[in-house]
Parts: C-alpha cells; sequence; structure tokens
C-alpha cells in the first residue's frame, strides 16, 4: 500500500481579483470533487492561502471531516512534496493549487513531465499512485459538476 495524490487547480472563480470567492460553477465543481472522493479515505488537503483553492477543498474536507492545511504557494514544488512524501507514507491527499503551480507539484510527485494549464483549465485531475517501493504512476483526467464517483 502506497500514497494516492489528488491534484488539482483551484475550481472557476467569480472575478480576476487577487482574491476572488468561487463562482457557482466553481462550487458545483468543488462538490463534485467530493462526491468523486466519497468513497476514499482521504486523510489530507493542502491548499495555498486563497479563497477559491480553499473553497475548491472545503466540500471534500468536511466530508472527510478533515481541515485544509495551508500551504505557501511561492514554496518551490520539490520542498513541497518532499514534506508531503515525509509525513503520508501512506492514504490519500488532495492538494489544491494554481494553474501555475499543480504541474511542477505533479511532475515532483511522479518524476514526470506533467503539461502546462491553459488559463481556463479547470478540469484537469492528476493522480500520483506512489506505491511501497517508490514507484509513481500518473493518471490524468478529467471532472466536472455531472462526474459520477
Amino acid at each position: 500500500m502506497g500514497t494516492t495524490y489528488v491534484v488539482v487547480r483551484h475550481a472557476e472563480k467569480v472575478d480576476q481579483s487577487r482574491d476572488p470567492d468561487l463562482s457557482p460553477a466553481g462550487h458545483a465543481r468543488a462538490q463534485a470533487l467530493a462526491r468523486r472522493f466519497a468513497d476514499t479515505k482521504v486523510i489530507a488537503a493542502y491548499a495555498t492561502d486563497y479563497r477559491r483553492t480553499r473553497q475548491t477543498l472545503g466540500p471534500i474536507a468536511n466530508a472527510h471531516s478533515i481541515p485544509v492545511t495551508l500551504y505557501d504557494a511561492a514554496r518551490p514544488a520539490a520542498d513541497f512534496v518532499g514534506t508531503l512524501r515525509a509525513a503520508f507514507p501512506r492514504g490519500t491527499v488532495v492538494i489544491a493549487g494554481h494553474g501555475n503551480t499543480v504541474p511542477a507539484i505533479v511532475s515532483a510527485l511522479c518524476a514526470c513531465k506533467s503539461a502546462p494549464m491553459a488559463e481556463d483549465e479547470f478540469d484537469r485531475l492528476s493522480i500520483v499512485r506512489i506505491d511501497a517501493s517508490g514507484e509513481a504512476r500518473l493518471e490524468v483526467g478529467r471532472y466536472d459538476a455531472d462526474s459520477p464517483p
């Protein structure tokens, strides 16, 4: 048994201000994320200190009775991932970041290439599974408000 990291970009936001809330579509996407992992034991949730990332993980954190732990968006991805891998040798961890940080976090987790994100891409779901031997496998998919669990 190993660790699964679920990495998403924050959901849609209401405007382009520095720290906006999620839009109605963004809240629906956050609920979809929670539904998608309703039957998975999520042990930790990490978001940057922006409303949009905290709100994206709010429903999944509430469903699993865990806090949303804040991390610094400016922290180098390799440092952040090193801390995560040391803290969580097994279980499922969900991380919400930004279009300019998610690819680096995913790449650091899997030691592989992760494609850049377009400014309007909110539906990418990157799942990095790390087995007990430390080997990582990346699965990339999509999710939206209508995604099944």
